[in-house]
C-alpha cells in the first residue's frame, strides 16, 4: 500500500522548467573574428608565417615529384632502350 502511494504522488508531480537567461556578450569576446576583418600586426604577421610554413612544405612536395617523374622517365629510358636490344637481336618486328 505505501508502495503505490508513493507512485501515484510521483505521477502527480509538476514538471519543474528551468529557464535561464543568455549571456549578454560584447562584440568579439565569443572568439569570431572582428567584424572589420583587419585584425591587429600580430595577427597578419601570424597568417603570413603561416602561409610562408605552408608554401615551403608545398615546395618540398613539388621537388620530391619532379625528382620521382626524372627517376620514372629514366627507368622508361632503359626500358624502350632494352626493347630496342631485344627486337634488333630478332631480326626486327615480326609483322
Amino acid at each position: 500500500m505505501l508502495r503505490t502511494s508513493f507512485r501515484q504522488t510521483a505521477a502527480f508531480r509538476p514538471i519543474r522548467c528551468f529557464s535561464t537567461t543568455p549571456r549578454v556578450m560584447s562584440e568579439g569576446a565569443t572568439g569570431a573574428p572582428r567584424a572589420s576583418g583587419g585584425g591587429d600586426a600580430f595577427q597578419r604577421r601570424e597568417k603570413a608565417s603561416e602561409d610562408y610554413a605552408i608554401r615551403q612544405r608545398e615546395k618540398e612536395k613539388l621537388i620530391e615529384l619532379k625528382k620521382k617523374l626524372q627517376e620514372q622517365q629514366q627507368h622508361l629510358d632503359r626500358l624502350s632502350k632494352h626493347i630496342d636490344e631485344i627486337t634488333k637481336e630478332q631480326g626486327g618486328e615480326q609483322h
